[in-house]
This record gives C-alpha cells, sequence and structure tokens, in this order.
C-alpha cells in the first residue's frame, strides 16, 4: 500500500506520467522539465505566468531548478519496482477480460480492440493514433484539446486553440503530419550524412590499420635483421678477440723463453767467473812467490769472454719486448673487415633521392642533367628568373627538403678547391652576404645555415638528426673522422645546400 502511495507521488501532475529530468519552481511543486516548459511557453503571450498546480501567477517567466534529490528517488524506486504490463495497452471497452487494443482515440480518450475499433465513429474530431496509455500526452495541457499542428517558431506541438488565441498567431505553423514528416526527412538526410561519415571512418580506420601492419612487419624486419647483424659482429668480435690474445699468448711465449735462454747462458757464465775467482782468491792468499810464479795457466784466469757480456743487450735490442704493432695490426685491420660488412648505421636514411633545384642556382652554376653535378663557369647559364634564385654567390639548395627523421647523403668534392656544403632553411635570403651559406649572425649563432667549407678532404658525409637537432659532418677517409657538429632546435624543413668557385665541381654520390 505504501509502494502504491508513493507511485502515485512520483507523476507529473500535467503529464500523469512518472516523472521525467523533475524539475521545480519556486513556489515548490514540480512537474517534468518538457511538460512545465511546454506550459509556460503557451503563457508567454499572455504577459503573466503560473503554475499548473497552484495557479501563483509572476509577470517574469518563472526559473526552473533540477530536483536532484527527487531524480535520486525516481531512479532507486523504478529500479527497484518490478515489471508491470502497463506497457501494454488493453481496450477500454473489453471489461470482462483484457484485450489488446490496436488504437486510442483522443476524443473518446479511449483505447480501442480491433472489434470495437471497427464500430468506431469515423467522423474527424476522433482522432486516432498508436494505443497509449497516456492520453494527456496527447492533448494540450492548457486547453485539454487534441494536439493537431507543430509551431516552428516555438517548436512546440499544440492545439487549435492555442493557434488561436493569440499566443502563436502568425507562426509559421504546420499539421502534426506535414512537419513530423519534414523531420523525418531531415532526419534521413542525417542518418545519410552519418553513414556517409561511418564509412569514410570506417576506411580510415582499415587504412590505419594496413599501415599499422605494414610498420610493425616494418619493425620486426628491422629487429630481425639488427639481431642477425648484432649476432654476426659477437661472433666475428669473439673471433677475432680469440686471434688477437693467441698470437699475444704466443709471442709473449716466445719472449719469455728467449729470456729463459739468456738467464741460463748468464747462470753459466757466473758460474765460470765464480770459479776463476776463487783460484786468483787462492793463489792470492800463497806466501811463497815461487809457488805464485810457477802456477800454470794463470793467465786464463784473467781473460773475460766480451760477447758474454754483451748478450742481455743483444736479447734487449732483437727480441726483449712484444712487438705491440703486430698485435694492433692485425685487432685495427680485423675491425676494419667487420665494419666493412655494416652497410649503413640502423635507422638512418640513406637519401639517395637529393636532386638539385635548377630554380635556384646561381647562373655561374651548371647543373647536370641527372641534377646530382653542379660545376661553377664563367658563362651565364641563364636559369629561370625566380625569386628563389641565389643572385649573388654560386650556390644552389635540393629540391627536396627534410622535416622528421635521421638522413645521411654523401658529397665527392675531390674537383673542387673551394666548396662549402651544408643545409639551409628555404628562408635563407637570396641575395647579399646573408644568403651565403653558413653566414654567421649576430652573437655568433647560426639562424639560417649551417656548413663546412674548404678543409682538405675528398669525400664528406653529411649526417641528419631532425628531431634530435643535430647536424655532423665526417670526412670518408681511413679512419672516418668527425669534422663537425652543430646542434640546433630546427624551426623549419631542411634543404642540402652546396657552394663552388674557380671552375670547381661537386658530385652527390648517395
Amino acid at each position: 500500500m505504501a509502494s502504491a502511495d508513493l507511485r502515485k507521488e512520483l507523476d507529473c501532475s500535467i503529464c500523469l506520467n512518472v516523472y521525467t529530468d523533475p524539475v521545480n519552481m519556486k513556489c515548490g511543486h514540480n512537474f517534468c522539465q518538457v511538460c512545465i516548459d511546454r506550459v509556460l511557453d503557451s503563457q508567454k503571450g499572455s504577459g503573466r505566468y503560473s503554475c499548473p498546480e497552484c495557479r501563483e501567477e509572476s509577470r517574469e517567466r518563472p526559473a526552473l531548478y533540477r530536483n536532484i534529490t527527487l531524480r535520486n528517488i525516481l531512479k532507486n524506486f523504478l529500479s527497484t519496482e518490478p515489471e508491470q504490463e502497463e506497457s501494454r495497452v488493453f481496450c477500454t471497452h473489453c471489461v470482462d477480460s483484457p484485450v489488446l487494443a490496436v488504437k486510442s482515440c483522443l476524443l473518446c480518450e479511449a483505447s480501442l480492440c480491433d472489434k470495437h475499433l471497427r464500430v468506431h465513429s469515423k467522423s474527424p474530431e476522433h482522432v486516432l493514433c498508436d494505443p497509449t496509455s497516456n492520453l494527456e500526452s496527447r492533448k494540450c495541457p492548457i486547453h485539454k484539446k487534441t494536439l493537431e499542428y507543430y509551431c516552428r517558431l516555438d517548436a512546440a506541438c499544440i492545439c487549435l486553440a492555442c493557434r488561436l488565441d493569440g499566443a502563436h498567431r502568425g507562426h509559421q505553423v504546420e499539421m502534426l503530419e506535414e512537419a513530423s514528416n519534414k523531420k523525418k526527412n531531415q532526419l534521413r538526410n542525417f542518418e545519410q550524412k552519418i553513414a556517409t561519415q561511418i564509412k569514410d571512418i570506417k576506411k580510415r580506420a582499415q587504412n590505419l590499420q594496413k599501415r599499422q601492419r605494414k610498420a610493425q612487419e616494418n619493425a620486426d624486419g628491422e629487429t630481425e635483421r639488427v639481431t642477425a647483424l648484432f649476432r654476426n659482429l659477437r661472433r666475428r668480435l669473439e673471433d677475432l678477440e680469440k686471434r688477437v690474445l693467441g698470437d699475444i699468448t704466443k709471442q709473449a711465449e716466445q719472449v719469455s723463453n728467449a729470456f729463459n735462454d739468456a738467464i741460463r747462458q748468464l747462470e753459466v757464465e757466473q758460474d765460470k767467473l765464480s770459479r776463476k775467482r776463487r783460484l786468483i782468491e787462492e793463489l792470492c792468499n800463497v806466501t811463497d812467490p815461487l809457488t805464485v810464479l810457477q802456477e800454470p795457466d794463470t793467465g786464463d784466469l784473467c781473460d773475460t769472454e766480451e760477447g758474454d757480456e754483451e748478450y742481455g743487450e743483444r736479447l734487449d735490442k732483437h727480441g726483449g719486448d712484444l712487438n705491440v704493432a703486430d698485435f694492433q695490426r692485425t685487432l685495427y685491420t680485423g675491425l676494419s673487415d667487420i665494419m666493412s660488412g655494416v652497410k649503413k648505421p640502423v635507422s638512418i636514411q640513406e637519401s639517395a633521392g637529393i636532386l638539385l633545384d635548377v630554380n635556384t642556382a646561381n647562373n655561374h652554376l651548371h647543373i647536370s642533367d641527372d641534377r646530382k653535378t653542379l660545376s661553377w663557369t664563367h658563362i651565364d647559364q641563364n636559369h629561370p628568373g625566380t625569386a628563389e634564385k641565389f643572385k649573388d654567390h654560386p650556390q644552389v639548395m635540393s629540391s627536396n627538403s627534410f622535416s622528421s627523421g635521421r638522413h645521411c647523403w654523401e658529397v665527392d668534392v675531390s674537383e673542387a678547391r673551394y666548396w662549402k656544403v651544408g643545409v639551409c632553411y628555404p628562408s635563407i635570403a637570396r641575395t647579399d652576404n646573408r644568403s651565403l651559406i653558413g653566414c654567421v649572425a649576430d652573437y655568433g649563432k647560426y639562424v639560417k645555415s649551417w656548413c663546412i667549407t674548404t678543409s682538405g678532404y675528398s669525400r664528406v658525409r653529411i649526417y641528419l638528426d631532425y628531431e634530435g637537432g643535430s647536424i655532423s659532418f665526417y670526412s670518408l677517409c681511413t679512419p672516418i673522422n668527425l669534422l663537425r657538429t652543430f646542434s640546433v632546435k630546427f624551426t623549419e624543413p631542411l634543404h642540402a645546400a652546396f657552394w663552388v668557385d674557380h671552375y670547381g665541381c661537386i658530385k652527390i654520390t648517395s
């Protein structure tokens, strides 16, 4: 019984259904937000607003406040209330046994089964709709008449009285079915657009998944390649280590044996000299002169073997230490052989596609047909007169640029006496000294270009790490030598840049 009483307290007095998004007015009464908004909209033209429950009036539209407590009560009550057959609408006239209704009449405020529908009045004022137990929601809350029209200006369903009493006079009003069909058409258009967007999103997702799989395959391939590379490097390094250590051990044994032979020889010589010394001491202790003078072979006691005394010095000169140069030669030759098997650094993109941009070339530069070689000439080449051309210095930029990743390329400068190679921003000047690559700005900072100049080397390799903010230059001699590294936080894409003078020639080799 208590549950039934509570259930009545949870009904909106306008639609007579359980509150939906309950709000309360200043007077304390609660309504569904949609219901009270519709009532207040209908009262707008009269200049006065009143509560449908207590009729308290105000000149300004009353403020509505969300009733959080009532909302929570509804949530808890409806979650514990058992499923009922309220969603099933039964015929009003079948009192003996419940029969499902097929239509509801808004005028009669009754629901009809198929049998009672056949005998029901067919006059226009008897408006039929799908079966509903909430017939009040189909009627105007103010005039209690059937909702027949739709006001586009107020976005509200209204009755004939609403249309005639002035609240909606002059507004664009349509029949409900006409307005419904227009809204359906609009929704169908939206549905088609959404379907197209969904299709596009699916396609993009599939492309991303395809790229993801390809990236993973590339990563797996690179992982396998790098693993094999380092496995081979470790094996070859271990073999080289064993070979070098074996050579050191072998030579150490040879040197040690040579020292042992020398020490034994010296010990023999020491014994011989000790015996001579004892004989000399004995003769020196004899008091009889005749005995001393008559002692045979005394001349041999005073002889020394100078060659034996120099034996240790000869050993020091010819075999007294390890031949470190042999070990180093074996080590460095082996390391060089190992590194020659590594084609290129991992994760470095060899930018073989670098091409010279003729539109930027100075008129005293000849660009080869394959756009890989630039040569200085005194003959005016009449390159296209674009704003991108370097006008005051014999230099040119690459047509491609780098805005991410790590890259490397090599340049042959062996045929140039004066040259510069490096990178520059596309915003570098095209005239005066500011356009010269490697130009230093205030405070000694390179702001538009970074390069190295004539240094006596024939081949140069350039490494660019864009995200890492570094550009490094190496000479490809033996061994490879780091010439210079610039550390910069790059703010623009970078182009390869070249400068050559006095009939010099520069070639991009990779």
